[in-house]
C-alpha cells in the first residue's frame, strides 16, 4: 500500500527537496549576463517538473560585490543587476502557484564595508555605529590570531589606525552580536521579508555571529581541509551564546502562518554540535557538511550516515542531506565519474529527512576549467592563487544545446561557459530516458510516492563495500524499502524482489530474488 507524502502529517520542511539556486548563474532574464530575478521565474516550471519542494536563492541584496552577494550593503533591498523587491514578491507569487516555496539567503554574521553602519563607524570612532562591529584601537601588530576562512589575517585596518575584524573578506566587517541593536535590526529583516510572502531563510554562517569578548588567540589556524570548524577555530565560530539568537529567530518565524522555517550552515566537525542548532526551539534544519566533504569511500559515507541521523534524533529533528553547493567542487568531478555521482544521489534521496540539491548537480555538471584571467571568487586572489576558488561551480546552467551561451544569456556570460556545457543542456536530457536530469526526476516521484523514502527511519549496514540502508515509514506504511550502494571495485549480489530504480542501466532484472549491483551502482529495492 502506498501512503503519499500528501497525506502525511509532518510539516512540509521536514523531508522537503530544496533547490538551490546560485542566482548569478541560474537564467538571465535581460541579456546582460548576468542572471537574475526574472530569468528564475521563467524557469520555475522546470523547477517544479523536477519534483522539488522548494527554491533557495542565492543573496539578491544591494552588494558590494566581493563575495558574490555575501557582502551586503542593504538587507532589504535587491541588487539592480537582480531587479527589484517587486520582482522577489513576482517571484513568490508565481512559485506559490506552481507549489513551490522559496527560501531566501540571509547573511547576518557580517556586512559589506560599503554599508550605512560601516561608513558612519569609519567616519568617527566615537559613533554608537562603531560599536556594531569589531573594532581594536591601533597597535603594531593585529590584536589577535585570528585568521580569515580566505586566507591571510582576520584583521584590517582602517585609515586612522584601527584594527577590524573580517572573518572572510576586508570588504565582510563582522557584526558585533553583543550589541542589541544588531539583534533588533535582523528582527525587522526577517519581517520585511516574511511580510513579502517568502517561506524561509538559508542562514549564512550560523554557526558564528559572536566572538570570545577577551579577543583571546585561538589554539590553531584555519584549514579548509578539515571537515569543519573544530578546536581551531574556539574563539570565532560556535559560542554558546549564538543559540539565543536562534529561539528568537524562530519566534519570529513561528509567528507567521503557513510553516516558515530556517536552515542555518552549520560547518562544525561535532556532528552532535550541529543538531544542537535544530532544537524544536531554534533552527528548523542544520546543514551538517559531513558527506559534502567525504571522498568516494564507503566506510566514510556509512559512519556519517549513522552519527547524522543519531546526533539529529537526539533532539528529535530531522537531519538534512547535502551533497554539493556553490562553495564545493560537483561531485562528478570529486568523486571521479558521473556514474558515482548518479549513485550517491540516490543514496542521499533515499535517507531521511530533507534533501538539498544543487543547481545543475541533476544535469550530471562536472567541475569547469576557469582560466585566471576569467576568475572572480576572492578565495583565488586571497590565497595568491593557491587555492582556486569556487568559480568551477559557479558556471552557468546550460538550458538549451543549440543556443548560443547554452541559453543561459544572450549577452556575455559573467562567467565563461565551457564549451562542452550543450551536452549537458536541459533541453537535451529532458527527451532521454537514460540522462542524469530523468534519474532525479524518477527518484523524486518514489520519493513522494513512498513515505519510507525520505520521510521513513533507518539502519544502516556496511560489508565489503556496499552500504544497505533498510528503510521503513513513520506513517503506518508496512512497505520498507532498503538502498543499496556498492562503493567497493567488485560486483556484488543482493538480494531483491523488485527493484524501483537504479542508478545506472546494468543492473540484471529480479530472477532467483536477488541481483548483481555493479561497483558504483545504487538500487532502490522492495524486499
Amino acid at each position: 500500500m502506498l501512503v503519499s507524502r500528501q497525506l502525511a502529517r509532518d510539516p512540509w520542511w521536514r523531508d522537503a527537496v530544496v533547490y538551490q539556486v546560485y542566482l548569478r548563474s541560474f537564467a538571465d532574464g535581460n541579456g546582460d549576463g548576468i542572471g537574475d530575478l526574472a530569468g528564475l521565474r521563467t524557469r520555475l516550471p522546470y523547477l517544479a517538473s523536477l519534483g522539488v519542494d522548494a527554491v533557495w536563492v542565492t543573496p539578491h541584496y544591494v552588494s558590494g560585490g566581493a563575495d558574490g552577494g555575501y557582502d551586503v550593503i542593504d538587507y532589504t533591498a535587491v541588487d539592480p543587476s537582480y531587479g527589484t523587491v517587486e520582482d522577489v514578491r513576482a517571484l513568490v507569487t508565481d512559485a506559490h502557484a506552481l507549489g513551490l516555496r522559496v527560501l531566501l539567503d540571509i547573511v547576518p554574521n557580517h556586512t559589506s564595508d560599503q554599508h550605512e553602519w560601516f561608513q558612519q563607524a569609519l567616519a568617527d570612532p566615537s559613533s554608537p555605529f562603531a560599536d556594531l562591529y569589531h573594532f581594536m584601537p591601533p597597535s603594531e601588530s593585529p590584536p589577535n590570531n585570528w585568521q580569515s576562512m580566505f586566507g591571510g589575517p582576520a584583521w584590517s585596518r582602517t585609515p586612522d589606525g584601527r584594527w577590524y575584524l573580517h572573518l572572510f573578506t576586508p570588504q565582510q566587517p563582522d557584526l558585533n552580536w553583543d550589541e542589541p541593536a544588531v539583534a533588533d535590526a535582523f528582527d525587522e529583516v526577517l519581517r520585511f521579508w516574511f511580510d513579502l510572502g517568502v517561506d524561509g531563510f538559508r542562514v549564512d554562517v550560523a554557526y558564528g555571529l559572536f566572538k570570545d569578548p577577551a579577543y583571546r588567540d585561538n589554539p590553531g589556524i584555519y584549514s579548509p581541509t578539515l571537515f569543519g570548524h573544530g578546536p581551531e577555530q574556539a574563539m570565532t565560530t560556535n559560542q554558546p551564546r549564538v543559540h539565543q539568537i536562534w529561539r528568537r529567530w524562530r519566534s519570529v518565524a513561528d509567528s507567521y502562518p503557513g510553516d516558515r522555517m530556517l536552515v542555518g550552515e552549520v560547518s562544525l566537525a561535532d556532528l552532535d554540535e550541529v543538531g544542537l542548532y535544530a532544537r524544536p526551539d531554534e533552527l528548523h534544519h542544520a546543514f551538517q557538511f559531513r558527506l559534502l566533504k567525504s571522498d568516494w569511500d564507503a566506510a566514510a559515507f556509512a559512519d556519517t550516515i549513522t552519527e547524522a541521523l543519531a546526533a539529529f534524533d537526539r533532539v528529535g529533528a530531522p537531519a538534512p542531506w547535502v551533497l554539493g553547493n556553490h562553495d564545493k567542487a560537483r561531485q562528478v568531478t570529486r568523486y571521479g565519474s558521473e556514474r558515482r555521482a548518479r549513485a550517491a544521489a540516490m543514496l542521499m534521496l533515499a535517507l531521511p529527512g530533507s534533501a538539498y540539491l544543487y543547481a545543475g548537480e541533476e544535469l550530471g555538471l562536472p567541475e569547469a576549467f576557469v582560466p585566471d584571467e576569467a576568475r572572480r571568487d576572492p578565495i583565488f586572489f586571497r590565497s595568491n592563487g593557491k587555492r582556486a576558488g569556487r568559480d568551477g561551480c559557479r558556471i552557468p546552467m546550460p538550458w538549451e544545446s543549440l543556443t548560443r551561451n547554452a541559453g543561459f544569456t544572450s549577452g556575455t556570460p559573467w562567467l565563461p561557459i565551457p564549451a562542452n556545457w550543450p551536452a549537458y543542456a536541459v533541453d537535451r536530457q529532458a527527451v532521454d530516458p537514460s540522462s542524469t536530469l530523468a534519474l532525479y526526476q524518477q527518484a523524486i516521484l518514489l520519493r513522494d510516492l513512498y513515505p519510507a523514502l525520505g520521510s521513513g527511519q533507518a539502519s544502516v549496514t556496511l560489508t565489503d563495500g556496499v552500504i544497505r540502508v533498510d528503510l521503513t515509514s513513520r506513517f503506518g506504511d508496512p512497505d520498507p524499502i532498503t538502498c543499496y550502494i556498492n562503493m567497493g571495485s567488485d560486483p556484488v549480489a543482493v538480494p531483491a524482489t523488485q527493484v524501483l530504480l537504479a542508478s545506472s542501466p546494468d543492473v540484471p532484472a529480479a530472477a532467483d530474488g536477488s541481483v548483481t549491483l555493479a561497483p558504483d551502482t545504487t538500487i532502490w529495492v522492495r524486499l
